[in-house]
């Protein structure tokens, strides 16, 4: 695998894997990588000749007294277990190569509505910091094909959206969610937890099946959503939003409606954890 800091390498590459009428897919990744990153991987190398990654921590989508400084960097780790997933090229840019006039001057991109409402809500321009580092790393590689978890479905709608809005022709692929053994959704910030923290955020799974298992059963939607944020406050979390949808629109669920996903964000300790799960209702 060839790891480079350089646009232009890059670019040098998958210009000669296209000039033999190859394809591209393509796994943007902030590094600490555990089994859902690897799992990308391995779908993008399902789906076309050659993989490329990258690993960069974005500053752009932290907010003030987020973890920045503190996520976790394990570049040689990951690079051994991108090897072994088939990735090919990686990209490991710094700061000053994606944005050198700094982020202050740095042209953005902003998608609205989907951005501004729960996690946007929570983070204020965190989605704006997404959607730039994303379309920029578009441009730099030119994938044909775009493999992202699905753990973040409000980042995955935001991104489609980008990409249907500004023409781009990037398949945008979604996986379903790999979770740990208790059903806790697999998560670079899992690692701050301790192993009590683990066995208690398990609850926010199961909170989201018994929701499921509620709304298939005909209750209201307020209803459903008053007793699990009880439950999930039992459990020791400090909630930050839990939230019904329509799972295409990403308006308010309708009773009526027969896609919906159900959002959470919450905090265990100083670790904040988010977690969804599609229902479909006939």
């Amino acid at each position: 695998m060839i790891t480079t800091e350089s646009i232009s390498a890059i670019r040098k590459q998958v210009l000669a894997w296209r000039m033999k009428g190859e394809t591209v897919a393509f796994v943007p990744t902030m590094g600490n990588l555990h089994l859902g990153h690897l799992t990308l991987v391995k779908e993008a190398k399902s789906r076309a000749d050659h993989v490329v990654a990258s690993i960069f921590v974005n500053p752009m989508q932290f907010g003030q007294n987020e973890d920045l400084d503190a996520y976790p960097r394990t570049l040689s780790n990951d690079q051994s277990a991108l090897i072994a997933a088939g990735a090919e090229l990686l990209f490991t840019p710094t700061p000053d190569i994606i944005y050198p006039k700094g982020m202050e001057a740095q042209t953005f991109v902003e998608v609205p509505l989907i951005s501004n409402q729960l996690c946007g809500e929570s983070r204020p321009g965190h989605f704006r910091g997404v959607a730039t580092i994303v379309c920029k790393l578009f441009n730099i590689v030119q994938p044909d094909i775009a493999v992202f978890g699905q753990k973040d479905f409000q980042q995955l709608l935001v991104i489609k959206t980008m990409v249907e809005d500004l023409s781009m022709p990037i398949e945008i692929i979604g996986v379903e969610t790999i979770r740990e053994d208790s059903g806790l959704a697999m998560s670079s910030r899992n690692g701050y937890l301790t192993a009590a923290q683990k066995q208690q955020a398990a609850v926010l799974k199961q909170t989201l099946d018994k929701m499921a298992i509620e709304l298939c059963a005909g209750k209201q939607t307020d209803e459903v959503i008053s007793a699990a944020n009880i439950a999930i406050s039992a459990a020791g979390f400090d909630n930050d939003y839990l939230d019904i949808r329509n799972a295409k629109t990403f308006n308010k669920a309708a009773n009526s409606d027969t896609e919906q996903v159900i959002l959470v964000a919450a905090y265990m300790g100083a670790t904040r954890l988010i977690d969804n799960l599609v229902v479909k209702l006939k």
